[in-house]
């Protein structure tokens, strides 16, 4: 059992970005072959699914990351400085409206 549930953690990476029904197919195969409990293929199943989100959101945070860095090198405004200059503009028109 514990083989089946080191061998699973192996390929962990592997099945985090494999859908969950393909990872309920590989954990029901390792119970029908007696190599994992019922409980365990539910446990196995919750962790791998959680270890699966966690990389998603840690290769999301890097996507993000390394979009902002290449959009700051281009010298491209943020949503944050345009908003700012929207309300400025929108000020500016205010004021002028009013001295007329």
């Amino acid at each position: 059992m514990r083989e089946a549930v080191r061998k699973g953690m192996a390929l962990g990476l592997g099945l985090a970005a494999a859908s969950k029904e393909q990872a309920e197919k590989i954990i029901d195969e390792l119970v029908k072959k007696g190599e994992l409990s019922q409980q365990e293929s539910k446990d196995f199943l919750r962790e791998l699914l959680r270890r699966g989100e966690e990389s998603k959101k840690e290769l999301d945070d890097k996507i993000q990351s390394k979009l902002k860095e290449m959009l700051s090198g281009l010298n491209v405004a943020t949503k944050e400085e345009v908003q700012a200059l929207e309300k400025r503009l929108a000020q500016l028109e205010k004021e002028r409206k009013q001295s007329e």
